[in-house]
Parts: structure tokens; C-alpha cells; sequence
């Protein structure tokens, strides 16, 4: 399994590679507090970071809210000790 894993991700680094030297050419962005010229490989890498990251950050929201309301619940449901 782990020689599987280690093969796949070769393929998406080769992938990975290939795709950001054929994607040279440089791109603009203007974030409004600066300007930042990017390829567009790397400006590719770059969004998808960020939304590896922000959907990472609500699923977690996600199941820590989820788990502290039923944790709420549970000590409401619990008789008060002496």
C-alpha cells in the first residue's frame, strides 16, 4: 500500500512539473494593496492551496461545531452533582 501511495504521488509531481513548465507565461494580479506577477503554473499552485486550505478550515469549523453543540446538549441532559 505504502509503495502504491509513494508511486502516485511521483505521477502528480512528474504531473505537477510538467504542467507548470509548459504554463510559463506570467499573469497579473491586482490585490488592490499590490500588484503581483505570477506563471501562470505557479498561480495555479497558489489557488489551489488556498482552497485546499479554506475547505479544510470549514470542514473543521464544520465538526467542532457540530461536536460542541452535542456536547452542550449532553451536559444540559446530565443531573447536577452535589
Amino acid at each position: 500500500m505504502r509503495l502504491l501511495a509513494i508511486i502516485v504521488l511521483v505521477i502528480f509531481i512528474a504531473a505537477g512539473t510538467v504542467l507548470g513548465a509548459l504554463n510559463a507565461d506570467l499573469v497579473g494580479y491586482d490585490l488592490a494593496f499590490a500588484q503581483v506577477r505570477l506563471p501562470k503554473g505557479a498561480a495555479l499552485l497558489v489557488a489551489l492551496v488556498i482552497g485546499w486550505l479554506l475547505g479544510g478550515l470549514t470542514a473543521w469549523l464544520g465538526v467542532s461545531m457540530r461536536q460542541r453543540r452535542r456536547q452542550l446538549r449532553a451536559d444540559k441532559k446530565l443531573p447536577a452533582k452535589p
